[in-house]
């Protein structure tokens, strides 16, 4: 298994994404890195290798391609990494760790 480049941190912030033109659809960002993210979709219907644009809050666009989708869990890798203070501010004002994902 390919070791990670950048630490991921656990986060509970919502976002969004889209793919293509398609309709924005409403996630729960579940980690975050500066090279990619995990998120939550109950019905997720994205496939590996999908290219994908995703919003963290109001932040964004970040371009994204779809790594794996396991059980409404979806990990995605961003095309350029986020630029440091940016992903700071994510990671250390955004957050709402009280959040829980709903049973399946």
């Amino acid at each position: 298994m390919k070791e990670r480049s950048k630490p991921r941190h656990e986060i509970r912030i919502l976002g969004q994404y889209r793919t293509g033109a398609g309709i924005k659809r409403d996630v729960t960002m579940l980690d975050l890195s500066e090279t990619g993210c995990r998120f939550y979709e109950k019905y997720s219907a994205l496939r590996r290798d999908t290219p994908i644009t995703i919003r963290i809050e109001t932040l964004g666009p970040f371009d994204a391609h779809v790594r794996w989708v396991d059980q409404g869990i979806v990990g995605a890798e961003f095309a350029n990494p986020i630029y440091g203070p940016v992903f700071e501010h994510i990671r250390d004002s955004l957050d709402n760790q009280n959040w829980k994902p709903p049973p399946q």
